[in-house]
């Protein structure tokens, strides 16, 4: 076996880094639950109706007693439904969800300004240059799980370790409520009881691969030889998965600012063969959409198409837009590209999405100079003035009139929210 560099990770002084991996417990449910204590000790689930069983959309969160039954998130509602009929089904409250999650943050920020938001509910940590004001990262992380109890009536689960692949799975340990601590000198031992499936990088074909060679844990990776896992990975994903098995995690905690992407996506209450109906629903979702990117003064430079057919095959497809996009005649024909490069036309449609990223946060005039985007963005300022005043459905396009929920195509949910 080849040479390993030392587990951990150090930084530029050459000091041991400390990683907080901080996951909220269950955390649509939990809010739930927390917002409704006759919810507390019942299995509750976060998604759409499930209409006794006919539901069209998926989990978007399962509580600790849901998920007794095998119910999780993405599963499809009905499923959930048929596994247990007694449940509390809780449609989501994406904005209650959004301001927790920014307080959330706010709590992580009062020890570190390097928080790595990874998703509404879970973000990394580094904790190294506060160790001096703030005591050792098992400290700190006590801190945090107080706070986070006291002040949003929520559990956490945190991971402390020197490197991020460590610490997040160290979070997930002894959920819920869990505070888990692994050293350098530690890191081979609990490696040695963490079963594969946890490896960063392993797949479900990676892992049966893994089983055939006789791998447990992830820390039976590390007593394989280099030659033994480049034959049965490749060299370069060999290598990821040795570093990795020794505990070494070169990625550095690094502080997001802004959004990523803002976008919508809908389930329909049956499936839809109707190609002018799945078209007409994703231009009324790319309206709400470039709608909250005004209400936000930011423009996005790329387009993304979700589109998930009966069978629960889901194509997403992505474009850059050769100017930032805050409207919908900017992104419209890109969108409906995207949307004929994403669909198989022999198959039933279940859920279409749209979304922009890639944010100018302070959008310069001249990127919207052009004659037709002046027009554009004065058409939408007039309708988003109407809107304001009367209501999303004061004013519709000809042609996304009938998505509504009153006939063909009717979305089940109302839309979801995606943003990130």
């Amino acid at each position: 076996m080849g040479a390993m560099q030392s587990a951990g990770s150090n930084d530029e002084q050459g000091r041991e880094k400390t990683v907080l991996h901080v996951d909220l417990d269950a955390f649509f449910a939990s809010v739930e639950v927390r917002d409704d204590p006759s919810l507390h000790g019942k299995p509750v689930v976060v998604g759409s109706d499930p209409r006794g069983g006919r539901g069209r959309g998926v989990v978007a969160a399962a509580s600790y007693e849901a998920r007794r039954f095998g119910i999780h998130s993405a599963m499809p509602i009905s499923q959930a439904y048929r596994r247990c009929p007694n449940a509390a089904f809780v449609r989501p409250r994406g904005s209650v969800y959004a301001e927790t999650s920014a307080r959330f943050m706010t709590i992580l920020e009062r020890y570190s300004d390097l928080v790595e938001p990874i998703s509404i509910d879970e973000a990394f940590v580094d904790v190294s240059d506060s160790l001096r004001l703030f005591g050792s990262g098992e400290k700190i992380a006590h801190e945090i799980k107080a706070a986070v109890e006291s002040e949003e009536r929520i559990t956490a689960s945190i991971g402390v370790a020197p490197v991020k692949f460590v610490a997040k799975v160290a979070s997930d340990w002894e959920k819920p409520d869990g505070l888990v601590v692994v050293t350098t000198e530690g890191m081979a031992e609990f490696l040695g009881k963490v079963g594969i499936e946890r490896l960063w990088g392993a797949g479900p074909r990676a892992v049966e691969r893994f089983r055939r060679l006789g791998v447990v844990t992830i820390g039976d990776v590390a007593s394989i030889s280099r030659e033994r896992l480049e034959k049965e990975f490749g060299a370069k994903t060999a290598a990821h998965f040795r570093r990795l098995a020794h505990g070494v995690d070169e990625r550095t905690v690094k502080r997001r600012r802004g959004r990523k992407s803002v976008g919508k996506e809908t389930t329909f209450f049956e499936d839809v063969f109707d190609r002018g109906v799945v078209e007409s629903t994703l231009l009324n979702l790319l309206e709400q959409v470039t709608r909250r990117l005004r209400q936000k003064e930011i423009a996005g430079h790329t387009v993304t198409v979700k589109l998930r057919t009966a069978d629960f095959h889901t194509v997403t497809r992505q474009a850059t837009l050769p100017l930032p996009a805050d409207t919908t005649e900017a992104a419209w024909t890109t969108v409906k590209d995207l949307l004929a490069r994403a669909d198989d036309p022999t198959k039933a449609v279940r859920l279409v999405g749209v979304s922009l990223s890639g944010f100018d946060e302070e959008p310069q005039l001249e990127l919207f100079s052009a004659a037709k985007s002046v027009e554009h963005r004065k058409l939408a300022a007039a309708l988003d003035s109407v809107t304001d005043r009367f209501g999303s459905s004061a004013v519709q396009r000809g042609r996304t009139r009938g998505t509504r929920p009153t006939g063909q195509g009717a979305r089940a949910d109302g839309g979801n929210d995606t943003e990130t």
